[in-house]
């Protein structure tokens, strides 16, 4: 099976075995109808993935890999925070009439930064400290800007990422590694989505910095399956599980600026039927 696909059941059935719950407690998100929306939860799961061994994606059921790159150019190359930017309609009810989901997401990776060799938005910074002080301990982006918080449409969610470079003796080019930090997750709704997003972001940067792509560690302080999702992942994480496919970049782009979906190449990717009709809290 995809280990993708191991690490996915054994945090489901852990959640829905050990986990808390916040029933009866006060909580934000309401279903459609009007319900409180209550959940089982962890608090504090940490996943690894080694992007050398292979590529993270769910066989349990479809992951769609071009929309999850998008999303992320969206966020860390076009940093846009508008959804007429973006392919997928996953911020489609946090929009304004505008488009706009307010100073989130890519305006913030967006913002520049005064540095004694010039002015740098978050992710350019990063680019040039991986070309020019790649064992720094400090290339990061955060999106969590506290004085941003009232004029985000929603609070990031997926929202620092740290880079950190490691060689091997003998090896003919050092190691990226990310680990990303994740305040809240909707495990069925997003888990995977947000494994492939980052997954990509760390193939891409790898790339454009001559790099290896290596250790992808996922942090998440709230990993949580809603009370109305828990008969669904209960049949998911039932299901056969299958190889994991292959993923892989066109090699000739060395701009991460460059970089568009028609440039991930995935092959060999069998998997499960896809679950239709999740409710979605809000």
């Amino acid at each position: 099976m995809s280990k993708a696909d191991d690490i996915f059941i054994g945090m489901c059935a852990d959640i829905i075995e050990n986990g808390t719950t916040t029933e009866g407690q006060k909580v934000r998100p309401r279903w459609e109808d009007g319900a409180s929306a209550y959940t089982i939860k962890r608090f504090g799961v940490c996943n690894r993935y080694d992007l050398r061994e292979e590529f993270p994606a769910l066989t349990l059921r479809r992951t769609a890999l071009k929309s999850c790159m998008d999303e992320i150019l969206w966020i860390y190359q076009r940093k846009s925070n508008n959804i007429r930017d973006l392919k997928p309609h996953i911020w489609d009810e946090w929009a304004d009439e505008t488009g706009s989901i307010g100073k989130a997401y890519g305006y913030q990776v967006g913002q520049v930064s005064h540095y004694a060799d010039g002015d740098y938005d978050q992710m350019d910074r990063v680019l040039k400290d991986l070309r020019e002080n790649p064992y720094s301990r400090r290339i990061m982006t955060n999106l969590y800007t506290f004085a941003d918080l009232s004029e985000m449409h929603l609070y990031p969610c997926a929202f620092n990422v740290i880079y950190n470079v490691t060689h091997d003796a003998g090896a003919e080019k050092p190691v990226l590694n990310m680990l990303l930090v994740q305040r809240s997750q909707d495990v069925l709704a997003a888990n995977n989505w947000n494994v492939c997003q980052y997954a990509l972001l760390l193939m891409m940067v790898a790339q454009v910095s001559n790099m290896v792509p290596g250790e992808f560690v996922h942090m998440i302080a709230d990993a949580h399956i809603y009370d109305r999702h828990i008969g669904i992942v209960r049949e998911l994480i039932a299901r056969p599980c299958h190889p994991a496919p292959k993923v892989s970049l066109n090699p000739g782009v060395h701009d991460f600026y460059a970089f568009t979906t028609d440039d991930l190449i995935v092959e060999d990717y069998v998997f499960g039927p896809q679950v239709a009709g999740i409710p979605i809290a809000v």
